[in-house]
């Protein structure tokens, strides 16, 4: 009796220690432990130490130890433990592949919304929504909060996700589950995607009342939510309740300010970011190019492009390019924004090339135009506004021909010009509906 509770004692300290460990990242050190206590102690470990290893196998990518943990977990039926199956379903998701894992849920019988929650959130995070959807409605068990969180997440990210998203809140609300900081993080991208500002005032007002609002993620997100949807001042407001500021509040700010044509203000936030002394990343850099764009300071855009790679070390994406190619574009500086495309060291995208023929109409360059317009067929050959552009502009030039040709080479393509249309959201009834323009 004395050696079982020694040992007892022995095994739930070492779980306390398996546990800092795991919770801390340290996980070479818990598989290490982990390996000690099952080969020193005579006792049976309990289900609560190998959800901890599989953790530390995931992050570490050891799918053998693993898949040995699940053999051993079979032989001592620890898998009939909910909480042991949702970690192996976890850890093969993430180690071998989510088929596996899929495979492995099917074959668990006494599954609990836990082990529902698992394989849930691995096709979000996959990006298969749809598969996420309908696991969601053939559950043989009431979601809980975790399953709502898992789905109002992934919405946003698909094609007219993000009013799904707000459903899947309104039902989650109705079967009385409390939305927390997780759940309301997930709903601002679904607000920024329909640009429903009653509505992040609406989460706002809840995050408040319910102390989820000192989150500093969760001000910076509002920054962006606000911003993003023309609502400038209290963008501002949340941005400056923020004690301590870090890089993507101020980024969002930046961004707000810039997106909405506020170049002045976007740019003397920058310069307080740097006094501030908060190191600017790629987004707030972004934002700096595109309020140079809209105040016309093409020489200012390729000192702060410098200072991007130079200076802070920022990798330039093709959004960067494509911001200097339209700053460039828009001051009429077309040869010298064509020459930035051409020493592009990412692939130059379509935002670019758009920028340039744009200017190009304006400014009636026709020889940009064509190698313009010509690179954008090859990127969006379905896209019609390139088409349209590029004959206008040999239309202008008098080049009537030309004009002809390229809108019969739309038509052979079978390109064609979609009606336009917009999305309404009925605040009353919540109901979607898509107009004609």
């Amino acid at each position: 009796m004395a050696t079982y509770t020694s040992n007892f004692l022995r095994l739930l300290s070492y779980t306390k220690q398996l546990t800092s460990y795991v919770n801390t990242g340290q996980h070479a050190r818990a598989l290490s432990l982990f390996h000690h206590i099952h080969s020193s102690l005579s006792l049976t470990l309990d289900p609560f130490v190998f959800p901890l290893a599989l953790k530390s196998c995931s992050a570490l990518h050891c799918s053998q130890l693993g898949t040995s943990i699940h053999s051993h977990t079979l032989k001592t039926s620890l898998i009939s433990n909910p909480f042991v199956s949702c970690a192996l379903i976890t850890f093969y998701g993430k180690c071998l592949s989510i088929s596996v894992a899929r495979k492995l849920f099917d074959e668990i019988t006494n599954r609990n919304v836990v082990v529902w929650n698992a394989i849930i959130s691995l096709y979000t995070h996959s990006n298969n929504v749809k598969e996420a959807l309908q696991l969601f409605e053939n559950m043989d068990f009431a979601p809980n909060a975790s399953t709502f969180n898992s789905i109002i997440a992934a919405l946003p990210e698909i094609d007219d996700g993000s009013y799904d998203a707000i459903r899947y809140y309104r039902k989650m609300q109705m079967m009385g589950y409390k939305p927390d900081l997780i759940t309301v993080l997930a709903l601002l991208p679904a607000c920024v995607g329909l640009a429903a500002l009653n509505f992040i005032k609406e989460i706002h007002g809840y995050a408040i009342r319910n102390d989820i609002d000192p989150s500093p993620q969760l001000r910076s997100g509002f920054v962006e939510a606000y911003g993003r949807c023309g609502c400038l001042d209290y963008a501002s407001r949340v941005f400056f309740s923020i004690s301590d500021k870090d890089v993507v509040a101020w980024s969002s700010l930046i961004s707000a300010y810039a997106f909405h044509g506020e170049a002045r203000l976007a740019l003397e936030m920058f310069r307080e970011m740097k006094m501030a002394n908060v190191k600017p990343d790629g987004i707030a850099f972004l934002g700096v190019l595109k309020a140079c764009s809209h105040a016309g300071l093409a020489d200012e855009a390729k000192v702060y492009f410098a200072q991007m790679r130079d200076v802070y070390g920022v990798e330039v994406s093709s959004d960067h390019y494509s911001c200097l190619v339209d700053v460039l574009s828009r001051a009429g500086r077309l040869y010298e924004a064509y020459e930035v495309i051409k020493g592009m060291q990412v692939k130059v995208t379509a935002k670019a090339w758009g920028a340039l023929l744009g200017a190009c109409r304006t400014y009636g360059e026709v020889e940009l135009a064509e190698i313009a317009g010509r690179a954008l067929f090859e990127i969006e050959p379905d896209n019609p506004a390139n088409y349209v552009l590029l004959a206008r502009i040999y239309q202008s030039a008098g080049r009537y021909e030309e004009a002809q040709r390229v809108r019969r080479q739309m038509k052979e393509s079978g390109v064609k010009i979609a009606p336009g249309s917009s999305w309404v959201i009925d605040q009353d009834s919540k109901q979607k509906f898509k107009m004609a323009a």
